[in-house]
């Protein structure tokens, strides 16, 4: 398996690389469902990393129990648990070496969980993919009534009065469709708080530079899109 260099680091290099072999040994065999191995307290450093790099509800809400034919059906069992069981049925997991490596931010989180658990008591992982579980909730509702406000709008040419009436929480997500419709690659806070500034802190401002090679700008009261090079502002 070979790991790309990508912008987002070597972490998501690697997801992207594990998750095209899974694909691609799944189609050769006709593969309906795939089982992870995420347990809770994957889930519970996930929600960590999320609050460190504060993100919003989606990003709060974990790793769904299920997305496609990928299933996580150990998201409600603990690691120890987990171990326990192989142990048990004398089963030896293979134990990824880069898991024990600091360099990577997921396994500094999980060394600050542990840390936190001793501090604040034990429950700190359960507590923690429980809101998940009532985040997700919540971030399936924004983002149905986000995709049910995208509707009613011209995505190639949305009117700054139409934007602006869509409430800040709806407001954000339908940005991210929008962009995602552009032909955008995935956009950072920074990316959504320069686009809402068109709308609602509009000074006159050039374009808004995006991942792609895409750019947004206000024009005659509307916002347009535009593939190719960067647009100078």
């Amino acid at each position: 398996m070979t790991v790309a260099a990508v912008g987002e680091g070597p972490e998501a290099a690697a997801r992207q690389a594990r998750y095209a072999a899974l694909d691609a040994v799944a189609n050769r065999l006709g593969a309906v469902a795939v089982l992870l191995a995420h347990t809770r307290d994957d889930q519970a450093e996930q929600v960590l990393l999320g609050l460190a790099r504060g993100s919003g509800a989606r990003s709060l809400a974990g790793m769904p129990s299920a997305r496609g034919r990928y299933l996580r059906p150990l998201l409600g069992v603990s690691r120890a648990e987990t171990e326990a069981t192989c142990t048990a049925y004398r089963l030896e997991p293979w134990r990824d070496p880069h898991n024990a490596d600091p360099r990577f931010a997921r396994v500094r989180a999980r060394a600050a969980l542990r840390d936190l658990e001793v501090d604040l008591g034990p429950g700190l992982a359960q507590a923690l993919a429980r809101s998940a579980e009532l985040l997700r909730d919540d971030a399936d509702l924004l983002d149905s009534l986000a995709a049910e406000a995208l509707s009613r709008l011209d995505p190639e040419s949305v009117a700054v009065s139409d934007l602006a009436a869509v409430p800040p929480a709806l407001r954000r997500r339908v940005w991210l469709l929008l962009a995602a419709q552009a032909g955008c690659g995935a956009l950072t806070k920074t990316h959504v708080a320069a686009l809402d500034g068109l709308v609602m802190a509009w000074r006159g401002q050039g374009p808004v530079n995006l991942p792609g090679r895409v750019s947004a700008q206000r024009q005659d009261g509307r916002i347009v899109w535009r593939q190719g090079d960067h647009i100078s502002r």
